[in-house]
């Protein structure tokens, strides 16, 4: 062999060597987790479908809703990111301490729109809001990365609740549950306990659509008014429910931006003011069937626990959670949002942080005494997440 062919078949062996083993392009906002099967991504993309299906009152829209698709709200930058609507929900605190989330008149979520035939029958643009009913305003959460949070195992997120607060930090988180005692995870409250049911329960209390299991609809509480809602029940199928299901289940969490020096000191700050007392940093799931979700670290910077926010931030209970009390809010993704905080009280990271109070309190008045280089450097550290 000449020695220019020898050449030409060791350059071939070496790009194939550096092509086999050099990493595959970073993740983007909306691409699926990496390390899925074939099936596994086909059932990803069958169910994007779904999720972006816009529906029509003939297809089972309403006759109340919040919106006509779920990519109508978690769309910014991506579909399945955050969005710019803010609803309203509603429940009732009894003397007794029992939460009323106010079902039979509607509640929890009230909608906010009407299709025609359900304003001709009943001349209403929304549903009624009880009389009695305390009231909350909720910004549109990104689901990206959900999927991990659900395969987070209870005994992860109950480890780190400390609801007496035995090691005096000012801190004492504790988990919500759902009324058969299982623990919460998703929800601004922490209700909900699985991915499968918050996602079946957002196709019929945001948009109408009814599923099996899942199917009565009423208007505050009381039956629907005949030939208003000509789709029969169920309005989706329980295998679209599943794809859809699997498309948020499989949606990879944001990956961070580069930090420079600056950045990489605004995490370490992040740190010793005591942010990460409910913003842990990251969790990790357990055994799963998908590989891409089994013992993998999720750097969510939450610990899906209840946290006290003080007076200020009260709104309503839910659940076991108490007016004042929220799930700690996941950080991924933060850079894409516009309003912060679960009612979207804050339009900027900086009022988001002085807005916490209760437990955050003292990490608030860390972040306050900060020099103007550290406080820049924090939030340089939290707008690259």
């Amino acid at each position: 062999m000449k020695a220019a062919a020898r050449a030409l078949v060791v350059l071939s062996a070496l790009n194939a060597i550096v092509g086999a083993s050099s990493c595959p392009p970073a993740l983007k906002p909306g691409d699926p987790l990496r390390g899925l099967s074939a099936d596994e991504l086909d059932r990803f993309r069958k169910g994007q479908e779904v999720f972006e299906r816009v529906f029509t009152p003939e297809t089972g829209l309403g006759p109340l809703f919040n919106a006509d698709a779920c990519g109508e709200c978690h769309e910014d930058p991506v579909v399945g990111a955050v969005g710019d609507e803010v609803e309203l929900h509603v429940a009732v605190l009894g003397a007794d301490g029992f939460c009323d989330p106010l079902a039979d008149q509607g509640g929890p979520v009230m909608q906010q729109q009407v299709t025609p035939a359900l304003q001709q029958a009943l001349g209403i643009d929304r549903e009624p809001v009880p009389d009695q009913a305390g009231r909350a305003s909720r910004s549109t959460p990104s689901v990206l990365g959900f999927g991990l949070l659900d395969a987070v195992p209870d005994q992860e997120i109950l480890s780190r609740a400390d609801p007496n607060d035995r090691n005096g930090d000012g801190i004492s988180g504790r988990p919500n549950r759902s009324l058969d005692g299982r623990v919460g995870r998703f929800g601004r409250k922490g209700t909900g306990p699985t991915l499968a049911e918050f996602n079946q329960g957002a196709f019929v209390i945001e948009m109408g659509i009814t599923s099996p299991g899942l199917g009565e609809e009423t208007v505050a509480g009381k039956p629907l008014p005949a030939g208003v809602d000509p789709a029969p029940d169920p309005e989706l199928t329980q295998a679209d429910l599943d794809l859809a299901d699997d498309f948020v289940r499989f949606l990879a969490p944001p990956l961070p931006m580069p930090l420079d020096h600056e950045g990489e000191r605004g995490k370490v700050i992040f740190g010793t003011i005591g942010c990460t007392g409910c913003h842990t940093p990251s969790l990790t799931t357990g055994a799963s069937k998908v590989r891409a979700l089994s013992y993998k670290r999720v750097d969510a910077y939450t610990d899906l626990l209840l946290h006290d926010m003080g007076p200020e931030r009260a709104d309503i209970c839910f659940g076991l959670a108490q007016p004042s009390e929220f799930r700690t809010e996941p950080l991924m993704g933060l850079r894409f949002k516009k309003t912060f905080l679960h009612d979207a009280a804050a339009s900027t990271l900086e009022q988001a942080i002085d807005l916490h109070g209760g437990e955050g309190t003292k990490a608030k008045d860390r972040f306050r005494r900060l020099s103007g280089a550290e406080r820049l450097a924090l939030l340089k550290f939290l707008s690259a997440l």
